[in-house]
């Protein structure tokens, strides 16, 4: 049966069979795509002239074409403009509708499980990117305008104002654990605006392991998230508040001290399942301002890794900054919206954003590996740039 937006060609080729990948397919190779959709029973019953695995690496396309319209993000992803321009009468590109239609069978579930297979930490050990061999990573949240429809702002809600008036756009809120030394984003969950980043937390824990140092900010500690962390096998580095209580247990050499944190006042007064840590206290001056820094840290022995040490790696927490802005302004761009207009799309497109942004930084890591140099020294806008060229000049490609 024909549908709607195409044209039958005489031959028996598909669209299909000429997608061109570039570095998608190279980081999320075809036989994974494949097995992902099976898994998560995203497959189709019979043929179609957007098949599912075409679909993925579209998503994919949409975070490196974010300003451009769904007809033309599909051109960039076909065989070339050349292998168009030979066939005109018999091909015509698919619709808008159609394309909607082939993203909604799609789903959501098929890009958040291809991005936790994945999504794994790849830097080599270098001095920005690892303390006493341990690697860096930071946890943190952002938030990404989304379309202004009913059923986004009922599922994700939008930011307040101190007036009467609300947000231009719904925003969803993501968290993300990023590998400091490559700016690979590791692991991620989404939830509405409104959903504490500190709740959200929980869905990463299973991406820590014992090779990392993991750092937060003051707003992530809780005894249960701190104690369950360190289970992991993971160190931490985290800031707390400068009003929290920690006892002066030992004073150690470097000027940082031992101390305990616990559940709450009554199991700190009875020493009821004690997590020891190590305190580190410094101020950091910008002239006419002084911050004050607490450090929490399981890493208990200054003979392995000193207080200063430890003060310059938290510095490298603020890499997940300039990670996010990577993604949502040079990638995404900036004041650009997420074009989704349903809560699954909107699902769908954000995991769009990481896996692309994971492949351009793969890339980058090779690059780097390569020619000996720092991965955070090659330029991430120029490597997006030609991934972007690469989309419309690439080989042929068959799943």
């Amino acid at each position: 049966m024909a549908r709607s937006g195409w044209v039958k060609p005489e031959r028996t080729e598909r669209l299909s069979d000429h997608v061109s990948l570039g570095v998608l397919a190279k980081v999320f190779p075809p036989s994974m795509v494949n097995e992902v959709i099976a898994k998560v029973g995203a497959g189709e019953q019979r043929s179609r002239l957007l098949p599912s695995w075409m679909m993925v690496y579209y998503v994919m396309a949409l975070a490196l074409h974010a300003a451009a319209s769904y007809e033309e993000v599909m051109r960039s992803l076909l065989g070339g403009l050349q292998w168009i321009s030979h066939r005109t009468s018999e091909w015509t590109m698919p619709t808008k509708a159609a394309i909607f239609k082939a993203r909604t069978r799609l789903g959501s579930a098929v890009m958040i499980e291809l991005f936790d297979q994945v999504a794994k930490p790849f830097g080599p050990q270098t001095q920005r990117g690892f303390l006493a061999g341990l690697r860096l990573v930071s946890v943190d949240g952002t938030t990404m305008d989304i379309a202004d429809t009913p059923a986004n702002e009922q599922a994700y809600g939008r930011p307040g104002t101190n007036t009467n008036f609300k947000s231009a756009y719904p925003q969803a809120r993501i968290l993300g654990l990023v590998e400091c030394g490559t700016h690979a984003i590791i692991g991620a969950v989404t939830g509405p605006y409104s959903m504490a980043e500190n709740d959200m937390y929980l869905g990463l824990q299973h991406k820590l392991d014992p090779s990392m140092l993991l750092m937060a900010d003051r707003g992530f500690f809780s005894y249960r998230s701190f104690k369950d962390s360190a289970a992991t096998g993971a160190q931490l580095l985290w800031r707390v508040r400068g009003n929290m209580v920690l006892p002066v247990l030992e004073e150690l050499e470097d000027g940082s001290y031992l101390s305990a944190v616990y559940e709450g006042t009554k199991q700190r007064r009875n020493k009821v399942d004690p997590v020891p840590v190590r305190v580190v206290e410094y101020t950091v001056s910008n002239g006419a301002e002084a911050s004050e820094f607490r450090l929490l840290t399981t890493l208990l022995d200054p003979g392995g890794v000193s207080a200063q040490e430890l003060a310059e790696a938290y510095a490298k927490r603020w890499e997940i900054e300039l990670c996010f802005k990577e993604m949502k302004t040079h990638q995404r761009g900036p004041s650009v919206v997420l074009r989704s207009k349903t809560p699954e799309g909107v699902l769908q497109e954000i995991y769009g954003c990481l896996c692309t942004h994971y492949a351009l930084r793969t890339l980058i890591g090779e690059v780097a590996l390569e020619f000996g140099e720092d991965p955070l020294r090659v330029s991430f806008t120029r490597t997006l740039r030609a991934a972007r060229r690469s989309m419309a000049g690439q080989p042929g490609f068959s799943p």
